[in-house]
């Protein structure tokens, strides 16, 4: 059971990705007293390489992460607990988060938690995900080198993503049943030199190769998909935060310095963004650190 004797922090940090550490950096650098709790559930854990982070482009996404966490932890400021914060409540003049193990306090909460990518339910799609199977031509469609590229829909947003990704390759829309084109924007579609392909969809072989309800299959060097997002903690539900509608999912309500509509509860990153990368992730963190230290000295 958790001690009720639980230390106090300036701020406690949810979410030890590239969000949360990099707001953490910021707060360290402020010389406060401040714990970082990480499930380890990076979002990008599936891809093999992280592109268009400017002085890291194509490391590797867990080198990146531990270089930053071993860079942050040489703060003596800073603790750091691998585990799960399963809840997170108001308590007296701050806020207290609850492990498996152990209760925290502090005077601020930063959410980084971050999203879950839901796949569209394809047979062989999930064992290529971050691997040939992408969301985002801006961080994997270089290396497809104009080859072969596919979109698979999965609703209204694969249009755009069609529309986007003939700079990248030549491209395929596969509606598999979920959209229907119409004549403005098949003839948009057209223009840009995007084939459409309705047969449905059975599986993803090979690299990643459409495989066909009707037998054909094509070849693929690369296939783009729209997720829907949901978020991976509920704490940001617990605490009463409102929540905005994105095109891929809901995602937590900030104003400028990243301030929820709960006062003293910030978010960053994945889960306080319509769509991110790391790079938008690291920007939004030392936006959402700093928004934490301002409100501690002059609220």
């Amino acid at each position: 059971m958790p001690s009720e004797h639980a230390p106090r922090f300036d701020a406690i940090v949810v979410g030890g990705s590239y969000a949360g550490m990099s707001a953490a950096l910021q707060l360290a650098r402020a010389r406060r007293r401040l714990l970082v709790i990480d499930a380890g559930q990076r979002r990008n854990r599936f891809a093999a390489a992280s592109h268009g982070f400017l002085g890291q482009d194509g490391r590797a996404p867990g080198e990146i992460a531990a270089d930053a966490r071993r860079q942050l932890l040489q703060y003596p400021n800073v603790e750091w607990i691998d585990g799960l914060a399963l809840e997170a409540r108001a308590r007296g003049d701050g806020f207290a988060v609850t492990t498996e193990a152990a209760r925290f306090d502090a005077a601020r909460l930063l959410l980084a938690t971050g999203v879950v990518d839901e796949l569209p339910p394809v047979e062989g799609l999930a064992e290529r995900w971050g691997r040939s199977v992408f969301h985002c031509p801006y961080c994997h469609g270089y290396e497809l080198d104009n080859g072969r590229i596919g979109v698979l829909a999965t609703g209204p947003l694969a249009l755009h993503q069609a529309m986007m990704l003939p700079h990248w390759g030549q491209v395929t829309l596969f509606t598999d049943g979920r959209l229907e084109p119409d004549a403005a924007q098949a003839a948009a579609l057209q223009a840009r030199g995007v084939r459409i392909e309705p047969a449905r969809v059975l599986r993803i072989a090979d690299t990643a190769t459409v495989v066909l309800a009707d037998g054909r299959h094509a070849v693929l060097d690369g296939l783009f998909t729209a997720t829907r997002l949901r978020m991976a903690s509920p704490l940001a539900a617990q605490l009463g935060c409102a929540f905005d509608e994105g095109p891929m999912g809901p995602f937590v309500r900030t104003g400028p310095t990243r301030e929820t509509t709960v006062p003293g509860v910030f978010a960053c990153g994945d889960a306080a963004r319509a769509a991110g990368n790391v790079a938008l992730a690291v920007g939004d963190g030392a936006l959402a650190g700093a928004g934490v230290h301002q409100s501690i000295l002059f609220r």
